[in-house]
């Protein structure tokens, strides 16, 4: 199992780390779409290698075709918005709120899978990219849908392992050469 190998490979210092991978990804209530698309969207918003090659086969084999293609769709499109409504929130200039944005997103509108679990991916990556427009408006859709704020602080907490375990292995790659 790659989730063990990819625990494995977390050093003893963030021991903590290794435990919350196992945790959240383990012993998670999700239903496996939403844990799976979750986990594939987050690994690659990680831009770490190591953990987008070991959970990325899991994901896979866990994800119907059209999930996979989605939550990877959830990472790319939030990549893009992230940086563009993060940008524009912390501009001073309030101007910059008015303007159009003119960038197209049209996966939002029709993800191929359930909106609740697009959307649920796309606040995940979110809290990993720091834009807080973007959580805000995520999370508003998902409790408008009914989903619970345990279920998004479910998200958030895989995607903040993930991260987590991203950067502590690629610090460590580093420092190894």
């Amino acid at each position: 199992m790659a989730l063990d190998e990819l625990k494995s490979a977390v050093p003893d210092f963030a021991k903590d780390l290794k435990l919350n991978l196992g945790s959240v990804i383990g012993n998670s209530d999700l239903p496996q779409q939403q844990l799976w698309g979750t986990v594939l969207a987050c690994a690659i918003a990680s831009r770490s290698p190591k953990v987008l090659r070991q959970l990325e086969p899991e994901a896979k084999a866990n994800l119907s075709a059209e999930a996979y293609t989605a939550a990877k769709s959830a990472a790319a499109v939030m990549a893009m918005n992230n940086v563009f409504y993060r940008t524009r929130h912390l501009l001073s200039d309030p101007e910059y709120g008015t303007l159009r944005a003119g960038l197209r997103m049209n996966v939002i509108g029709n993800p191929g899978v359930e909106k609740i679990d697009f959307e649920l991916w796309s606040l995940a990556v979110s809290a990993i990219n720091g834009c807080g427009q973007c959580l805000d408006s995520h999370e508003q859709v998902l409790r408008k849908a009914g989903v619970d704020r345990e279920t998004i602080q479910e998200a958030v907490k895989i995607a903040s392992v993930i991260q987590a375990v991203g950067v502590t292995l690629d610090a460590e790659a580093v420092l190894a050469e």
